[in-house]
């Protein structure tokens, strides 16, 4: 069904990549986030927070939001609420006091390491329909375009 009217620009979404790769995103987060949703009580936002500080602890939240391209304000409520759940352990920075850096603490931990080991599964489920070569082309094609500066190419 052709709903656009005459005269106006047309943006066939079907074909778009930064749409085709936000649904494809929002598809495969939303069934992972549907297993640490039911399981453990929190979506997406915190659970990316805990992925990054699992992998790479002792970063600000600024850091966190850098490093998931997630907006500042999303990470700082899902910080706030990891806190108060005792999953994030929040401390001073070395000689600058007006830093903190973010750790899991024991609890964090062992919601990470249950919840990667299903993400991993998620994964390798999604990825079992593409073959070993698609796979590591994805996996450059991803690179490359990651290394391209696509926020600033957006802009």
């Amino acid at each position: 069904m052709n709903t656009r009217k005459p005269g106006h620009a047309e943006l066939d979404l079907d074909h778009f990549l930064p749409y085709r790769l936000s649904v494809l995103s929002n598809r495969v987060s939303q069934g992972v986030a549907r297993l640490y949703q039911a399981r453990f009580g929190f979506g997406i936002t915190e659970w990316r927070v805990i992925a990054v500080l699992g992998r790479y602890p002792e970063l600000s939240a600024n850091a966190v939001a850098e490093r998931t391209a997630m907006d500042k304000v999303a990470v700082s409520r899902a910080v706030a609420h990891l806190l108060e759940r005792g999953l994030l352990l929040r401390e001073m920075h070395g000689d600058d006091r007006r830093r903190s850096v973010l750790t899991l603490s024991e609890a964090g931990y062992r919601i990470y390491d249950e919840i990667v080991p299903l993400a991993l599964e998620r994964e390798r489920r999604l990825l079992a329909t593409l073959s070993a070569e698609e796979r590591a082309q994805l996996d450059k094609l991803i690179d490359k375009l990651a290394k391209q500066g696509l926020p600033a190419m957006m802009e």
